[in-house]
């Protein structure tokens, strides 16, 4: 099924309210913000959208696929799933190597493409200031090793269409260019963040407020411009990181520098 956007019909709130928003249509390409207090409803809200939910859930809420019901067995069939989610809190269990989870799961999807592992691991690179390589075990991967894989894999490797990610605003990776991979691989990326870089770098937001969503917020040609300010910061306290971690001595230069970039 080539999905080109989804369709979120609105439900209820956590006082059986009707939401504010009644309609919202999310297309392929697009990055999609989800913001709001610690329990407004947003990890509900995707929980939904993994679910491709009819009404069954606490919400009441209707999840459509290119403006119709989504087929039986895409909801059910695991096999069939179309929907791929990150989480802050992903970590790797299995004991293989980085080449072997990456050709396996080019396998199971039927995929042959040459080089698919260099690809992958090249774009992981991209994100992390922590190199992967090849014949790394994955559960000897750091935080931001394991999620900047995962968002290489889930573009390159994954054919899920729609990406949710569920806060991964502390998993130590280049936030902007992850969102942008994914983008461009014209995934529809939604993303539940506290994180005023991801949530500004988002084409559009929705705010939830006691479980419902309350309004939708298009992003401002300044807020982006906001959030490229915010992200350079971001890349900086990265670099910090690194530095530290490879035993480097820092000094007060280090910030008066930043403050006048």
């Amino acid at each position: 099924m080539n999905i080109k956007e989804i369709t979120i019909i609105g439900g209820y709130n956590k006082h059986r309210e009707l939401e504010n928003v009644r309609e919202l249509t999310i297309k392929k390409g697009e990055i999609f913000g989800i913001v709001g207090p610690t329990g407004s409803g947003k990890s509900n809200l995707i929980s939904d959208i993994e679910q491709l939910a009819q009404g069954d859930t606490l919400s009441g809420r209707k999840i459509l696929i290119n403006g119709e019901i989504p087929p039986e067995d895409i909801r059910r069939n695991p096999r069939k799933k179309r929907i791929a989610q990150l989480s802050q809190n992903m970590n790797f269990l299995a004991d293989m190597t980085v080449e072997e989870f990456i050709l396996m799961h080019a396998k199971s999807r039927g995929i042959e493409r040459e080089n698919i592992v260099d690809k992958v691991i090249n774009l992981a690179n991209k994100l992390t200031g922590e190199p992967i390589e090849r014949e790394y075990n994955l559960t000897v991967l750091s935080g931001g090793q394991s999620r900047s894989l995962m968002v290489a894999d889930v573009a390159v490797v994954s054919d899920s269409p729609i990406v949710l990610i569920d806060e991964i605003e502390n998993a130590g990776i280049k936030k902007h260019e992850a969102l942008n991979l994914l983008a461009d691989y014209g995934k529809i990326v939604m993303i539940v963040t506290h994180d005023p870089v991801l949530a500004l770098m988002a084409d559009r937001r929705v705010v939830m407020k006691n479980g419902g969503m309350c309004k939708i917020i298009n992003t401002s040609s300044e807020e982006k411009e906001v959030s490229k300010r915010l992200s350079e910061i971001d890349d900086w306290i990265l670099s910090l990181r690194e530095k530290i971690r490879h035993g480097e001595i820092l000094g007060l230069d280090n910030v008066i520098k930043k403050q006048y970039m």
